[in-house]
């Protein structure tokens, strides 16, 4: 066809669509930021650290989402609880918690590895900073309140009160079941601070078709 004609193809996909979206109903943009896209349930945002219900961390220190990060993003350096006022249910806690978000390639595979549901990823999702010290969240940052909701890096942050922004461990609450019938009507993750027991996911479905992996031949006689 040539470069003219591949030119020609793609502004007449242009001409179309602003056409469509000026005198049709093809609006398929939003007015950023005076509106937001509803998030999916299982939108891959900025990190959180979980508590339960009563406060105590989530995280014990355990390092396996750092070691489980294929970019290398996640520092963490456990300590011993104290006798007298412990910090997470276990013998540690994360004494010291990073993730270099220039780094990050928000795979979640740290919220996979983590035992204890203590990171988890939530709808914030503009992290834009002319500072590259401030692309590193820390504990500070990234513990959630007592309330349940989360901490962000600047205190006049125009997103902080955003109903749906507020959802730290929704993403955890999404993936638990996987997707399999017996776990449905059934919660796979434990409360959290300010949220308590989230209602468990729906969607599976017991009418799924059985498949049989029987081999031809494996028939009994």
């Amino acid at each position: 066809m040539g470069i003219l004609g591949d030119l020609a193809k793609g502004m007449g996909v242009t001409w179309r669509q602003m056409i469509d979206t000026i005198f049709g109903d093809g609006m398929i943009t939003t007015e950023y930021p005076k509106e937001f896209r509803e998030k999916p349930e299982r939108f891959h945002g900025r990190h959180v650290l979980n508590r339960y219900e009563d406060g105590m961390e989530k995280c014990i220190g355990c390092e396996l989402c750092a070691g489980a990060c294929p970019a290398r993003c996640i520092y963490v350096r456990g300590k011993e609880n104290p006798v007298d006022a412990p910090v997470s249910p276990g013998e540690r806690f994360g004494f010291v918690y990073e993730i270099n978000m220039l780094r990050c390639i928000f795979c979640a595979l740290c919220v996979e590895a983590c035992p204890t549901e203590a990171i988890t990823m939530t709808h914030l999702f503009e992290m834009s900073t002319t500072n590259r010290d401030d692309a590193i969240y820390t504990k500070d940052e990234l513990l959630i309140n007592e309330d349940g909701s989360a901490n962000h890096m600047f205190p006049d942050d125009r997103l902080a009160n955003l109903p749906e922004l507020l959802k730290a461990d929704g993403w955890m609450r999404a993936t638990a079941p996987q997707g399999r019938v017996e776990y449905e009507g059934i919660p796979g993750w434990t409360p959290s601070a300010g949220v308590g027991l989230r209602p468990p996911e729906v969607g599976q479905s017991q009418d799924a078709p059985v498949v049989d992996d029987a081999a031809p031949g494996d028939e009994e006689e």
